[in-house]
């Protein structure tokens, strides 16, 4: 993982840090890790859905208020629009792949509702 710290894909969060694997015009996948106890934004995108697959640990996902645990080797959709947040409830690393659709991956397509880390 030390050389990943090196990459140009690579980017540390406060909540964790993501690798960007490939990127096209219509779509982009990424490597998540989220940390014991961490969560990222309750957010949404306007011109992107999201597809999470997670490959170690369990997720605490928040779809529009729901809350449910999506474990290893399970995934959740996240349709364009729909506020969502990820969250590691475990004391171990979760690690997930997102896939984004659509047209536009700017950052500037993150609504952010509500975040730990005062970006909202």
């Amino acid at each position: 993982m030390a050389e990943m710290k090196n990459d140009p894909r690579f980017e540390a969060r406060p909540w964790g840090s993501f690798t960007i694997l490939e990127e096209q015009d219509t779509y982009k996948v990424k490597r998540i890790e989220v940390l014991p106890g961490k969560r990222l934004s309750y957010q949404r995108h306007k011109q992107r859905s999201e597809h999470w697959f997670v490959i170690a640990g369990t997720a605490k996902v928040t779809l529009n208020g729901h809350e449910s645990l999506v474990n290893e080797g399970n995934a959740v959709d996240i349709p364009a629009g729909t506020a969502h947040r990820v969250e590691n409830p475990e004391a171990v690393g979760l690690v997930f792949i997102e896939v984004q659709t659509g047209t536009y991956f700017g950052e500037d397509d993150i609504e952010r509702i509500e975040d730990d880390f005062g970006r909202a």
